[in-house]
């Protein structure tokens, strides 16, 4: 119960189609098993009621909210609904991003509207989370942001632009919050996963190249050092807890990779 009587936001707590669980999902279920109340986000409210009946099965407490990453407002009001119901926000956890399902291409056929979107989606959101949680934070003199960032950001060949941009942005935001917020007793730390076996990341490729699960799952296990296969949800959720918990109390500013190696060959 490494995370009694917290109160923690998951944003995009929810998942796309596809096998096996997402990052989102699985750190949602893994804070309220170790004893968070999480308040779970998604722009799919269904996905997201979906995650709150699992954690309510094993006995935690959850409760879904929709929201937009891409609309401030509805962020402020994901605020307000987890200081109105809870008193309080331990754990601020911003989990969305999109690539090819966004429109993603090389620097020669990247458009202005994919780019756009892929950056609303993946860095505005979560700078725009973090402007209504972070006040909240300061208040109480104490709290944790865990931000996800890719082991894109630091690949030298990654093929797609807006995914690689931002996600590289996302680690020097990171860095910025942590250092203007280290005197509230806020830690702000962001997670790198690597390859990990989630709907959005297989099942998305699989789709998009016209190529089965299993042939898209194969070629992203060969490239793990590690084991030679595939993270899974429950590895970054596992990181999610750590920076989340009193065990990580002396850790601000960290990128932290989970990627099995695969970061070390920075390909």
């Amino acid at each position: 119960m490494r995370l009694a009587e917290k109160i923690a936001i998951v944003v995009g707590a929810g998942q796309g189609p596809g096998e096996g669980l997402g990052n989102g999902r699985a750190t949602a279920l893994l804070f309220a098993r170790e004893g968070a109340r999480v308040l779970a986000l998604d722009i799919d409210l269904k996905s997201a009621q979906e995650t709150a009946a699992i954690v309510a099965e094993d006995g935690g407490t959850c409760v879904a909210f929709e929201a937009d990453v891409t609309r401030e407002a509805t962020l402020e009001a994901a605020v307000a609904e987890a200081v109105g119901r809870w008193g309080r926000i331990d754990i601020l956890h911003n989990n969305v991003g999109l690539s090819l399902a966004g429109g993603d291409a090389g620097p020669l056929e990247i458009t202005e509207a994919a780019f756009d979107r892929i950056s609303a989606i993946n860095l505005r959101g979560t700078i725009m989370a973090c402007k209504h949680a972070l006040p909240v934070m300061r208040a109480q003199r104490a709290g944790a942001v865990i931000n996800i960032s890719s082991v894109a950001a630091w690949a030298t060949n990654y093929p797609t632009v807006a995914y690689k941009a931002t996600k590289a942005a996302m680690i020097a935001y990171t860095q910025q919050i942590a250092t203007q917020n280290a005197a509230f007793g806020i830690r702000c730390n962001v997670i790198l996963p690597g390859l990990i076996d989630t709907p959005m990341a297989v099942d998305t490729r699989a789709r998009t190249w016209g190529k089965t699960r299993a042939e898209v799952a194969a070629a992203r296990d060969a490239r793990v050092p590690l084991r030679r296969k595939m993270g899974t949800a429950w590895d970054v959720a596992h990181a999610a807890l750590f920076l989340a918990s009193e065990e990580a109390s002396f850790i601000t500013g960290v990128a932290l990779p989970v990627d099995g190696g695969s970061s070390l060959l920075r390909e």
